[in-house]
């Protein structure tokens, strides 16, 4: 019943979010304010913290959205990986958008983060947009998270009710992120672990990691499973062997680093499922995807079956985990700030 309550209520929010008309209900059978699927928000946080200070910040949101995504569809993917990376570190508090200054080292510059995260020049705009509607109003941690539910949505993802009102950090912690970011080459132990670090289980893993249904990554993310994946010069045995021939041209043992494959080449800029079933095939493209399947943990392994066999149960569970890392310790109350300038703190504008 949920799975059929979620599946109508994505595909009636999407037909708004595509319309000529930005209103944007709850989902059909939900009273407003309610949470249809998985954890409600932590004290302090609800989906209609705006409700009268900026009734119209989604809409302010998507419009911006859909221009970036018809211009560059990539970009969806990489909004929606802003919002990963932002709470994996310090919780959700738009730490990873602050540039370098001599107070704040920037986390853009961790490890996982540099050559690689993208979308700043949107998060931007859409945040000049916000001010002028609504000055000193909507967080630049909340901007991230409209903007990853935007893009899923826009991308053909479900839509899910948004716990609102984080406030932003004033300090970043690039130590962190080289710390609490996962590696594309990460085994599935590690990758557990990454994720009950912040308090997230196996079903947050399998679910999340769907979010790789859309987006492209660089050959130096799956270089090593082409070439050396045990330092044996060898390929990763788990790769189909045509998908590794096609992946092998694209990327060489040598150079190319910076050439990009699709994460999902069978439905790139569409939110569904195939990515489980190419899981299932021997063509998940890095590491960390094709681990889930070939990882010997047989929940993990049930639970891909089961999304590639079932999109709505996708849907349902990934919408129950996206709002459980979007309450990774946000900034409430009087902590934090709301910044007028995503890239700095306050003082120093």
């Amino acid at each position: 019943m949920a799975s059929t309550k979620i599946v109508l209520g994505a595909i009636f929010i999407a037909s708004f979010y595509l319309s000529a008309s930005f209103a944007f209900p709850p989902a059909p059978g939900h009273h407003e304010g309610a949470y249809p699927v998985g954890n409600g928000p932590i004290s302090g946080l609800s989906p209609d913290y705006y409700k009268f200070t900026c009734p119209q910040a989604d809409e302010i949101v998507v419009s911006i959205l859909k221009k970036a995504i018809a211009k560059e569809p990539r970009i969806a993917a990489s909004l929606l990986r802003l919002l990963f990376h932002d709470c994996f570190v310090q919780g959700c508090d738009a730490s990873v958008l602050l540039d370098d200054t001599e107070e704040v080292v920037s986390e853009k510059n961790a490890i996982p983060n540099k050559n690689s995260i993208r979308g700043f020049e949107v998060i931007d705009e859409i945040k000049a947009a916000l001010e002028e509607a609504c000055p000193h109003t909507v967080s630049c941690a909340d901007t991230i998270a409209l903007a990853a539910r935007g893009s899923t949505v826009l991308s053909g993802g479900p839509y899910w009710e948004l716990p609102l009102g984080r406030r932003d950090s004033k300090t970043a912690n690039m130590k962190l992120a080289n710390k609490n970011l996962p590696p594309p080459n990460a085994t599935l132990h590690r990758l557990i672990k990454f994720f009950q670090r912040q308090g997230l289980d196996k079903v947050d893993l399998v679910a999340l990691s769907g979010s790789h249904t859309i987006g492209k990554a660089r050959c130096v993310s799956f270089k090593q499973r082409l070439y050396d994946q045990h330092r044996d010069n060898r390929p990763d045995i788990t790769l189909e062997k045509s998908f590794y021939h096609t992946l092998a041209s694209a990327c060489p043992r040598t150079g190319g680093d910076n050439n990009i494959r699709s994460l999902d080449f069978v439905s790139p800029s569409k939110f569904d499922n195939s990515y489980y079933k190419l899981i299932l095939e021997g063509r998940g493209l890095l590491n960390s995807d094709e681990v889930l399947w070939t990882g010997k943990d047989p929940q993990i392994a049930e639970l891909v079956k089961s999304y590639a066999e079932n999109e709505p149960l996708f849907f349902e569970h990934y919408v129950n985990s996206i709002i459980k890392m979007g309450n990774i310790n946000p900034l409430m109350g009087y902590n934090g700030e709301i910044r007028k300038n995503c890239r700095r703190v306050n003082q120093e504008i």
